[in-house]
């Protein structure tokens, strides 16, 4: 598997990540990000070091830090909400309306049965996506949407969850979030892209990427649509 690199500098590194490999090594074993590792240093001495994190199904933009300094700097850009990103979705269903924001907090759960889940909670921590609607194919009760999210914050299954809570309908293909947990529904994984990133740095040009548009959304129907404008974040605080 060759990794695609979107974006390369000297500092960082954004890579196309396949649906499917995971960023950090399973508890249970398996294939992994660091086994490309020797492919992505690129000439340099030390390999590469993943500044954030995308879920196993989820493809697309992720940054790599190339030094210690960069990862620390990269680390509090991400802390100050430096970072701007875009989401592709794929649901099945057209929303009422063509855009809208969503505010739901965020809790972890976890069962013996059922493992462990985000759930939207009043004593969560704040999360807000903003969604527009993209493009939608089919007819009657068979109509699938494409809708891009732009991320405020950055929490665990954030756009999974507002995805079901928010908008009312699971991501394409969720096996935890989606009518039947441990199965997928209507795909082979997750249908969620990270389309673009845009990073701000000081005194320097900022780390920006855009991944291609996947086959396997083609293959579900849709279209790719046009590039996002820079996803160009300012800062916000929070008690997150």
């Amino acid at each position: 598997m060759n990794i695609e690199i979107l974006f390369e500098d000297g500092e960082a590194l954004v890579i196309n990540k396949p649906a499917g490999l995971p960023v950090d090594r399973p508890k249970r074993g398996g294939p992994a990000l660091w086994d490309h590792i020797e492919q992505l240093k690129l000439g340099f001495q030390r390999p590469p070091v993943a500044v954030h994190r995308l879920d196993t199904d989820t493809s697309g933009c992720l940054i790599l830090a190339r030094n210690p300094k960069a990862l620390k700097r990269f680390n509090k850009a991400f802390e100050d909400r430096l970072v701007g990103k875009t989401y592709l979705a794929v649901m099945d269903f057209e929303p009422s309306e063509q855009s809208g924001t969503i505010e739901l907090n965020l809790a972890k759960i976890s069962s013996a049965e059922k493992g462990w889940r985000m759930i939207a909670a009043k004593k969560g921590k704040p999360a807000i996506s903003h969604w527009e609607l993209l493009q939608t194919i089919g007819e009657g009760d068979r109509k699938r949407s494409l809708i891009r999210f732009r991320p405020e914050t950055g929490r665990t299954h954030q756009l999974r969850v507002h995805a079901l809570q928010g908008l009312g309908v699971p991501l394409l293909g969720d096996p935890v979030y989606g009518p039947v947990r441990g199965q997928n529904k209507g795909a082979p994984r997750t249908m969620l892209h990270a389309e673009a990133i845009h990073m701000t740095r000081p005194g320097k040009d900022p780390v920006s990427a855009y991944a291609p548009f996947p086959e396997d959304f083609i293959r579900a129907g849709l279209t790719a649509p046009e590039p996002p404008p820079p996803p160009i974040r300012i800062p916000v605080s929070d008690d997150g």
